[in-house]
C-alpha cells in the first residue's frame, strides 16, 4: 500500500527494545497532557455545576452520561488502554475510587499549558478553567508513586512496563493568546519555551525510570472549528483550496511541531536506554480532512463543521457553545471530526488511536511489541479502515 493511499501517516520509531516490549505487553499506562487527554480531571476539580462538560450531550456516545472528556465519547488514551485490555484511566482528581492504580492514573487536565502559569500572568495573559501545568502533573505523578509501587526494584519495573503518554500538551500555551489577540510574532516566540518545558519533564521521567514515552504534537488549529470562526477572512489567499483550513495556522501547528521533533531527536540520543515515540497528531487529523473518500471512512462531508455548538459557518460560537441554552446537536457524532469546535468526536479518536496502535507507516507499531493488543485490535470492534 503505497503512503499516499493511506487513511493515516503516523511516524513512530520501533518499540520492540523497550523493555515492556520484551516482556510483551505494558501493564501500566500513564497520561499527562490537556483537553485531548484528560478523562474527568477538571470536571472533579470545578464540579460539575460549573462545567459544560459536566451535563449532556458530552459522554453521548458510549458512556450515556457526562464523565467530564471533552467529547462525545471515548478519547486516544481510552482506545489505548482497551486495546491493551487495561481498565479506563480514573482522573488523579478522583484516584480515592479507584481499586487498582498500579494498571493506569490521568494526570492531563483540560486547560492546562506546558508552561507554568507565571510565565503568562507576567505577560497579561489569562488563562482559563485551570493553573496547571504539565509541571504540576508531574509533580502528582511524583507524589502518588511511592503507593503505586512498594520497593525501589518494584517500581522500576513498574516503570519499564509503563506506557507513557505526554499529551496532547502545548496547545493551550497558544490558544489562549492567539484568542486575546496576541500577534503571531509574540506567540511564535512562546514555541522555544514550550518545547523546553515538555523536554524538561520527559527527562524528569525519565530519570526516573520511565523506559517508553509517546509524545504527540498539536492537532491542525488552522482546521479547528473555533479558530476557523475565530479568525474568519475575506482573503481567498488565507485559506487553503484544498481543505478550507486557514494557513497560516497550520504553518504554526508545523512550526511547533517541528522543533517538537528536533527536541525528541536530541533527548533520543541522550536517553539511548529509553524509546521516544513521535505521534504525529497533525497528520493523523490532517489524513482525515483531506481524504476524498470521507464517506466510505465513515465521516460526512464536512469535516470543518462541529457536531455540536451555536450556529455559524461551522457551528461554533463562542459566546452560545456545545451545552448550553441554545446550542444544537448533529442527529449522528460518529459522522463529524469535530465535536465542539474546539475537541474532536469519538470518530476522530478512535482514528488516531488505531493509527499509533498498528501505524500503517511505523516500521514496528504497538500491535507488534504486544500480541494481545493485536488480537484486540484486529478485532471489529476495533478494525482500522485503509483505502
Amino acid at each position: 500500500m503505497e503512503p499516499s493511499t493511506s487513511l493515516l501517516l503516523l511516524l513512530l520509531p520501533a518499540v520492540l527494545g523497550s523493555a515492556a516490549a520484551a516482556a510483551g505487553c505494558f501493564s501500566t499506562i500513564l497520561s499527562f497532557g490537556d483537553s485531548l487527554a484528560d478523562t474527568g480531571n477538571l470536571l472533579h476539580t470545578l464540579g460539575k455545576d460549573n462545567l459544560r462538560t459536566g451535563r449532556p450531550p458530552y459522554g453521548m456516545t458510549f458512556f450515556h452520561h457526562p464523565t467530564g472528556r471533552f467529547s462525545d465519547g471515548r478519547l486516544v488514551v481510552d482506545f489505548i488502554a482497551e486495546a491493551m485490555g487495561l481498565p479506563l484511566l480514573p482522573p488523579h482528581q478522583e484516584r480515592w475510587r479507584s481499586a487498582d492504580l498500579r494498571k493506569g492514573v490521568n494526570f492531563a487536565v483540560a486547560g492546562a499549558t506546558a508552561i507554568e502559569n507565571s510565565f503568562f500572568e507576567e505577560r497579561g495573559i489569562y488563562i482559563k478553567f485551570t493553573n496547571t501545568s504539565l509541571g504540576d502533573q508531574i509533580q502528582w505523578f511524583k507524589q502518588l508513586l511511592p503507593s503505586l509501587c512498594s520497593s525501589a526494584s518494584d517500581c522500576e519495573e513498574m516503570l519499564e512496563n509503563t506506557l507513557f503518554l505526554m499529551g496532547e500538551i502545548g496547545g493551550n500555551d497558544y490558544s489562549n493568546p492567539f484568542m486575546e489577540g496576541r500577534s503571531l510574532n509574540e506567540i511564535k516566540s512562546f514555541v522555544p519555551r514550550v518545547i523546553a518545558t515538555i523536554a524538561s519533564a520527559i527527562n524528569e521521567l525519565i530519570e526516573l525510570g520511565a523506559r517508553t514515552l509517546v509524545v504527540p504534537g498539536i492537532t491542525p488549529l488552522g482546521c479547528n472549528s473555533a479558530y476557523l470562526t475565530y479568525f474568519q477572512s475575506q482573503h481567498v489567499q488565507d485559506y487553503d483550496s484544498s481543505t478550507g483550513c486557514l494557513k497560516w495556522l497550520n504553518e504554526f501547528t508545523e512550526f511547533h511541531n517541528t522543533l517538537l521533533q528536533s527536541e525528541l531527536q536530541t533527548l533520543r540520543q541522550l536517553h539511548p536506554q529509553a524509546t521516544i515515540i513521535y505521534a504525529d497528531y497533525f497528520a493523523a487529523s490532517m489524513s482525515i480532512i483531506t481524504n476524498p473518500n470521507l464517506n466510505e471512512l465513515g465521516f460526512g462531508n464536512e469535516p470543518l463543521v462541529a457536531c455540536c455548538g451555536g450556529g455559524g459557518p461551522y457551528n461554533y460560537n463562542s459566546a452560545v457553545q456545545c451545552g448550553d441554552n441554545g446550542s444544537t446537536l448533529c442527529d449522528d457524532p460518529s459522522l463529524y471530526v469535530h465535536w465542539d469546535g474546539l475537541h474532536l468526536t469519538e470518530a476522530a479518536y478512535r482514528t488516531i488511536a488505531m493509527g499509533l496502535l498498528q501505524g500503517p507507516f511505523a516500521a514496528h507499531p504497538i500491535t507488534h511489541a504486544c500480541p494481545s493488543i493485536k488480537e484486540r485490535v484486529d478485532d471489529d470492534q476495533y478494525s482500522f479502515v485503509q483505502i
